[in-house]
C-alpha cells in the first residue's frame, strides 16, 4: 500500500514538472521497459540493433519532452512510456524494411510469469551472460506467437496492464481478453517446452 501511494506521489510530482520524479519513474520501469522492447523487436529488427540502443532512444524522448506527462497516475505514466517505445520500434522496423526495399510483413504487433520475470532480470546488460539461451527461446517463442497473442501478452506481462485496460487498448471485453490471454500463455507454454525438449 504504502508503494503505491508513492508511486502515486512521483507521478503527481512528476505532472507537475519534476524533473527528478521523471527520472525515478523511468528507474522504476527500466526493467519491464528492457524485456518489452526486446520481445517487441522481434527477430527481423534483433538482427539489426541493439535492444539497450533503443530503450536509452525512449528515455531521452520522455526526458526531452517531459512537460508532456500531465496526468498524475502512474498508469498514465506507463502508457506513454510503452506507446513511446512502440513508435520507436515501428520507426526502427520501417527504417530497415526502406534499407532492404523489401516491405515489412509485420509492423511490431502490439503488444510463466516466473519465467517472464527471470526474463526482465536477465535482459539488464549487467547480468550474467549464461542466460542468454533461455532468452533466446523465449524471444523464438514470442515471435511465432499470433500478432494477437503477442499484444496481450506483452500488455499483460511486461506493460501490466489490468484485463480491463488491456479490452480498452484492444477494443474487447474484459472475459475476452481474459480468454485470449489465457490461450496465449498456452500455446507459449507449448511452444517453451517444445523448443527445451529439441
Amino acid at each position: 500500500m504504502t508503494e503505491k501511494l508513492d508511486i502515486r506521489a512521483l507521478a503527481e510530482r512528476a505532472a507537475a514538472g519534476d524533473e527528478r520524479a521523471i527520472e525515478e519513474l523511468l528507474e522504476l520501469h527500466l526493467p519491464a521497459l528492457r524485456a518489452f522492447v526486446r520481445v517487441r523487436m522481434g527477430a527481423p529488427l534483433r538482427a539489426h540493433e541493439s535492444s539497450s540502443d533503443l530503450v536509452q532512444s525512449v528515455c531521452r524522448e520522455i526526458l526531452t519532452h517531459r512537460e508532456r506527462f500531465q496526468h498524475p497516475t502512474d498508469g498514465a505514466f506507463k502508457h506513454w512510456l510503452f506507446i513511446t517505445a512502440e513508435r520507436k520500434i515501428a520507426n526502427r522496423l520501417a527504417y530497415w524494411g526502406a534499407q532492404k526495399r523489401a516491405a515489412v510483413e509485420h509492423a511490431p504487433e502490439s503488444g510463466i510469469d516466473a519465467l517472464f520475470d527471470c526474463y526482465k532480470s536477465v535482459s539488464t546488460p549487467s547480468r550474467h551472460v549464461a542466460r542468454a539461451e533461455e532468452i533466446r527461446r523465449v524471444e523464438t517463442a514470442f515471435d511465432q506467437l499470433t500478432p494477437e497473442h503477442r499484444e496481450v501478452v506483452a500488455l499483460a506481462h511486461f506493460v501490466g496492464l489490468s484485463r480491463a485496460e488491456i479490452g480498452e487498448q484492444m477494443g474487447k471485453t474484459e472475459e475476452a481478453v481474459r480468454a485470449l490471454l489465457f490461450r496465449a500463455m498456452a500455446r507459449l507454454s507449448t511452444l517453451l517446452k517444445e523448443s527445451g525438449e529439441g
